[in-house]
């Protein structure tokens, strides 16, 4: 038995079964899963997920490196591009935590040490009675968060950073039924 909310859409099935919770060390990824958590912000995971291929044609296959070297010219054609979610923050946030996401490069050699230094390298596996004890942030998410803030990355608060987490297979929320 599952998550309840996997079975709700096909594409929640599919990034249920091939990705939520599955480690994760490539930092292209990671850079793709932080900018898709972030632009989830007041929207539904659903909504991400079927503008996840107009995003990622629009967005470079979410080449960070691409990214940082953004422009107004870039700002603006993503601003009117019908693939990406419009807010004009979140737009700003991806050009900007590309080039936060390069200066932890810079320090840590991939964005994955960073990440993963916060637990040793080890996923943080809980496993809940219930579906609706699982929280929406913690201790971990929360430290995360500003530190992340403290770098110059934009939306990735304590219950983004929680979503992040379990996205790239750190915090990993299993219901008890499914040991």
């Amino acid at each position: 038995m599952r998550h309840t909310w996997a079975d709700a859409h096909p594409l929640l099935t599919a990034y249920y079964e091939n990705e939520w919770q599955i480690e994760s060390h490539d930092d292209r990824y990671l850079f793709e899963m932080l900018v898709l958590e972030g632009m989830q912000a007041g929207l539904s995971w659903l909504t991400i997920l079927k503008r996840r291929e107009a995003m990622r044609r629009v967005l470079d296959n979410f080449d960070y490196e691409t990214i940082a070297i953004y422009d107004e010219s870039d700002f603006d054609r993503l601003m009117n591009d019908e693939g990406m979610i419009r807010n004009r923050l979140k737009v700003r946030s991806i050009m900007s935590n590309a080039q936060a996401f390069l200066k932890v490069r810079e320090q840590y050699l991939t964005f994955d040490d960073y990440i993963w230094h916060f637990t040793e390298g080890k996923s943080v596996v809980t496993y809940y009675e219930d579906e609706s004890k699982i929280p929406t942030d913690n201790g971990l998410s929360q430290q995360i968060s500003k530190d992340l803030k403290k770098r110059g990355f934009k939306f990735v608060g304590p219950v983004i950073i929680y979503g992040y987490l379990g996205a790239i297979g750190i915090i990993q929320d299993k219901l008890k039924w499914n040991k």
